[in-house]
């Protein structure tokens, strides 16, 4: 977020360069469609052919390369949603050319590159928002408003499932595109440490398979596998585990929080308040929009200074946490994380 906005003078509608063309990058393009204050302008790709076909379905210019839209383009933001490998180096060029910056998460493959852009964003008074979309969502929404219902938390359970055969030969199936899974996939690790606050250790381990089941040969795997251990600085304990791929015949999407009153059971889309008097049905809104509510937040935000629901900050803390159960996971080791009152805003 920055601080003093006085410096702003938008003009209207918003010139908006995109980079990705692929689900949130639709979204997104969608969501600047229909809002009169933004107009996406151009827009790069991993290749040209779908570049192209992007641009006609959006009436807006395709370009080479990402950083064509700093060199050729006048835009005042940049939405980034293509490889992981590449966010935290366009989100740096975008900053420095002045333009405010919208990211998928995660900012960076590490924390001390994602520090660097939080703080050059905050030094040039420059937007930059890390999506974090998970926390809009009803299930999230949910859980916070049910979370008193359970007393004092004391274990979570959270487990991501996604069986895929065959597994696609795709960036989102390499080690060096996609990044470690809990970096990656961060919002597993973020929609806790929003809730539940610090974490001080962490023990993981992780595990890639070949379309075969055999010893990776490349940084394309068929299955991956991660279990991580969290303790956070309160007390509570929790299991996060996330695998993809062909290795995996079923799926699992389920959050469990036990507390000393009840305990919140989010299967899917579906939720339960379990207490002494039984069960209860919790309602959970669908995910449908989510891109476009975050998208007006932004624009929101850019135009009349209302807050946004979360900081790179938070996104930060996540990463940080994400980086120690990497740590862990290649020495064997638990690894502790330094608090987050160590280091400067």
């Amino acid at each position: 977020m920055i601080g003093d906005r006085n410096y702003l003078s938008l003009q209207s509608p918003l010139r908006v360069g995109l980079i990705g063309t692929g689900y949130a990058a639709k979204a997104r393009a969608d969501a600047f469609r229909c809002d009169p204050r933004s107009q996406l302008v151009a827009i790069t790709g991993h290749t040209p052919e779908r570049t192209d076909e992007f641009a006609q379905i959006y009436q807006t210019e395709s370009y080479d390369h990402w950083m064509d839209l700093f060199t050729q383009v006048e835009l005042d933001l940049v939405v980034i949603a293509n490889v992981n490998q590449l966010h935290g180096t366009i989100a740096k060029a975008a900053l420095l050319a002045g333009k405010h910056v919208v990211v998928e998460y995660p900012l960076a493959l590490n924390w001390s590159e994602a520090r660097d852009i939080v703080a050059l964003a905050h030094t040039n008074r420059l937007l930059l928002h890390v999506e974090h979309i998970e926390l809009l969502g009803g299930l999230h929404q949910s859980l916070l408003q049910n979370l008193p219902s359970v007393g004092s938390v004391c274990y979570i359970r959270y487990a991501t499932l996604t069986p895929q055969r065959p597994a696609p030969r795709k960036w989102n199936y390499n080690q060096e595109l996609f990044g470690f899974p809990y970096i990656a996939a961060l919002s597993r690790i973020h929609r806790l440490t929003h809730t539940f606050g610090e974490v001080t250790e962490v023990n993981c381990t992780s595990h890639f398979w070949d379309p075969m089941g055999q010893p990776l040969q490349d940084s394309y795997y068929g299955t991956c596998l991660c279990s991580l251990q969290l303790q956070f600085a309160s007390g509570i304990k929790a299991d996060v585990l996330y695998g993809k791929g062909e290795c995996l015949w079923q799926g699992d999407r389920r959050m469990e929080i036990h507390g000393t009153q009840g305990a919140l059971i989010f299967n899917g889309d579906e939720g339960l308040l379990l207490n002494h008097g039984g069960q209860q049905p919790l309602r959970i809104e669908g995910r449908r929009g989510i891109f476009a509510k975050d998208t007006a937040m932004v624009l929101d935000y850019l135009y009349d200074g209302t807050p946004l629901y979360v900081q790179p900050q938070s996104s930060l803390y996540a990463l940080q946490v994400a980086e120690a159960a990497h740590q862990s996971a290649l020495t064997g080791q638990r690894v502790r994380v330094e608090s987050i009152a160590n280091h400067s805003p």
